[in-house]
């Protein structure tokens, strides 16, 4: 449980920060409050504990003063609560939504500190992802239109190769083919001189 920060009331209706050992005021007071501390003001003769009438006076201050939050229909329907049946209700109701007011505004709270802390977290991660699809849209651009690879250079040049190597006339074609005009030669003759063939 929280350690309440004691305040003693003195009889000049002056207020003193025995934690803090210094005098306060109503607004100093409202500033604890608000940063989250307990406090109990108690008179510095009797030690009557005079909590409740301070921060009676700190809300009335602020409602006359200050942005107020009480209007005058909420007045009027809490002062009809007193000394009925669902006074008490009202006091625990009013407590339980306070209090739920409170965590959701500290959850909120935590959570912008936390986008404040990391601001381009989002915009980094956003960049990231533009990122990958231009190098996937490069990659999708060179297997389209960009030069061949390796493996398909080399089957092409083989292809090539082979094509040359069965149009080109190899040494044993060109023997082959020097017996048979020799022997058209020698018919010829024969043609031309029987005598000589007989």
């Amino acid at each position: 449980m929280q350690q309440e920060r004691l305040i003693r009331k003195y009889s000049n209706r002056r207020l003193y920060d025995t934690g803090g050992s210094r005098h306060v005021t109503l607004e100093d007071l409202r500033q604890l409050i608000v940063a989250g501390e307990k406090i109990k003001v108690i008179d510095d003769k009797s030690g009557e504990d005079l909590t409740r009438s301070v921060l009676l006076q700190i809300i009335s201050e602020q409602e006359q003063f200050g942005l107020p939050v009480l209007g005058s229909e909420l007045l009027e329907m809490i002062i009809r609560f007193y000394g009925g049946p669902m006074q008490a209700l009202l006091s625990r109701y009013l407590e339980q939504a306070f209090t739920t007011m409170l965590r959701q505004q500290e959850a909120m709270q935590s959570e912008m500190s936390k986008a404040l802390q990391t601001p381009f977290a989002p915009l980094t991660e956003l960049a990231r992802k533009n990122m990958e699809m231009w190098e996937q849209m490069q990659a999708a651009t060179r297997n389209a239109f960009g030069a061949p690879s390796a493996t398909t250079a080399a089957s092409a040049a083989t292809a090539a190769t082979a094509a040359t190597a069965a149009t080109a006339p190899g040494p044993q074609s060109s023997q082959g083919a020097k017996p048979a005009k020799a022997a058209n030669r020698n018919t010829d003759k024969t043609q031309n001189n029987p005598k000589k063939g007989k």
